[in-house]
């Protein structure tokens, strides 16, 4: 007999962030990955030449300083944290480039005749991130906390979510700069849930910044994972569960997977209705990933560029858009949208002395398997002349390969699951409480549940929350705080 109160299967920041806190409720708590390094979507690692550290997935952190969870564990204290005066910068054609600085002033100065528009679009938002992280951090189907900031919030999607979209801006740069963070999302350009996406996170650069963990995404985990140690949770790695019936008696299970995978998981004791909701649940376009060790940093023709975090390649907004929409209809795009971070920059423990990493993402159909380096490289090069100079070593994975490496990105969707507006209402079912599955003390907990993508542990606290209110009859979440 198992004296287990709980199992939690995933370590990703969900799993490890439901760990956390029913293990801070003073209940026995066992995790199992099937991995043998924890972390999933917010792991380190060298991928290129020796020296050179790579983050697998996430890289900056938007939300680090923004999530309910992560405030309440108080991650910057638990980790050191650089925070690029310029959150994210867009080169455009000419040597020229939009920066979103932290000084959401400064941003509109240098965004020029469209400067003001911009700060009369982003201000009440950038004022207000508690309101908006409130907004956006749990279920949808629930009374805002602040219905006025919630109808300004509305009103701002509806503006840069529609074919309207253009109608405030005059030239390039100001527009360019807010659909590049949208494009983020991986959604259709213009849409409602990519512009509430984009400007959620932009609201973010604009207040704390986009910060980057010193040490490699690995930090953030590594700083779960002492927490769990220090509270007698047992980790499992290098283990796959294949059904809920090998498992040891527990009272409690949240799993950080996917609909498809707790399908395959808990099979025919779901109830017929929960089992076809599931089987409802939508995966959306996927990503090819390149990491590059890299001799200098990259040339930009706009040298500002390099004091951003985050670079956004793409050109105009119409070009971006071209390239998404492309993507989402199941086409690869000529030129595509590329995420870009030069973390070593900003912290000089990713690669040796005179040397740089750069982790660069693109948006490709869900199930390639087209490699996308030089597609990735050509775009680069079109905003960085002589970036191929500068490359040592590259490691490039489709969207298979990443898929096959984390199998909660199925067909290589990092969000685990299209975050359009009706599947961030039923993530993964309509319901108020979404963590909780028809199987007693059963809950899901990956990023397909609410609030969605992202590294913020948000799902897997919520789903803690239910099961400590539901199983255990503890009702106040437990102090998380580093002291």
């Amino acid at each position: 007999m198992s004296d287990l109160d709980v199992i939690v299967v995933g370590s990703g920041p969900n799993g490890l962030a439901a760990a956390v806190t029913l293990a801070r409720a003073g209940l026995s708590v066992r995790v199992y990955e099937r991995a043998a390094t924890l972390g999933g979507g917010a792991s380190s690692a060298g991928l290129t030449l020796p020296g050179f550290l790579h983050d697998v997935c996430s890289a900056v952190h938007p939300l680090a300083f923004e999530s309910a969870f992560f405030q309440a564990f108080g991650l910057p204290e638990r980790v050191e944290f650089i925070v690029p005066e310029v959150s994210f910068a867009h080169p455009l054609d000419g040597s020229r480039a939009a920066l979103a600085y932290r000084d959401l002033d400064r941003t509109s100065e240098e965004l020029g005749r469209d400067g003001a528009a911009y700060a009369r679009l982003m201000r009440p938002l950038a004022d207000h991130t508690t309101q908006l992280a409130e907004l956006t951090g749990g279920p949808l189907l629930r009374v805002p906390a602040d219905p006025v900031f919630a109808a300004r919030f509305g009103l701002r999607v509806l503006d840069q979510g529609s074919a309207l979209w253009g109608r405030r801006f005059r030239e390039d740069a100001a527009p360019a700069l807010i659909t590049g963070v949208a494009s983020h999302s991986i959604l259709p350009q213009p849409s409602l849930a990519a512009s509430g996406t984009g400007l959620a996170l932009a609201a973010y650069a604009h207040a704390r910044g986009w910060p980057i963990p010193i040490g490699g995404s690995q930090a953030i985990v590594d700083a779960m994972v002492a927490d769990l140690r220090d509270h007698g949770v047992e980790v499992v790695r290098d283990h796959e569960v294949r059904s809920l019936s090998e498992l040891p008696a527990a009272r409690a299970v949240l799993l950080d997977v996917t609909p498809a995978a707790l399908l395959r998981i808990a099979g025919d004791d779901l109830p017929p209705s929960y089992r076809a909701a599931l089987g409802r649940f939508r995966y959306g376009a996927a990503v090819a990933k390149v990491d590059f060790a890299l001799s200098a940093p990259v040339p930009w023709a706009d040298p500002a560029v390099a004091q951003a975090g985050t670079v956004h390649v793409g050109g105009t907004r119409a070009e971006i858009a071209a390239a998404e929409n492309d993507v989402v209809r199941g086409r690869m795009p000529e030129r595509p949208y590329v995420l870009i971070s030069q973390p070593s920059l900003f912290d000089r423990t990713r690669a040796p002395d005179g040397a740089h990493t750069l982790w660069a993402y693109t948006h490709v159909p869900a199930g390639s398997d087209v490699d996308r380096e030089e597609a990735v490289v050509s775009q680069i090069e079109r905003f960085a002349p002589g970036f191929r100079d500068t490359i040592l070593a590259a490691r490039s994975r489709t969207a298979v390969d990443l898929a096959r490496h984390n199998p909660n990105y199925p067909g290589g969707d990092i969000a685990a699951g299209t975050p359009d507006v009706a599947q961030l209402l039923k993530r993964p079912v309509l319901r108020r409480d979404p963590w909780r599955t028809p199987l007693p003390g059963v809950y899901l907990c990956s990023a397909s549940t609410s609030p969605g993508p992202g590294v913020h542990g948000l799902g897997g606290w919520w789903a803690a929350r239910s099961a400590l209110t539901h199983v255990f009859g503890i009702p106040e979440a437990p102090s998380l705080s580093p002291r």
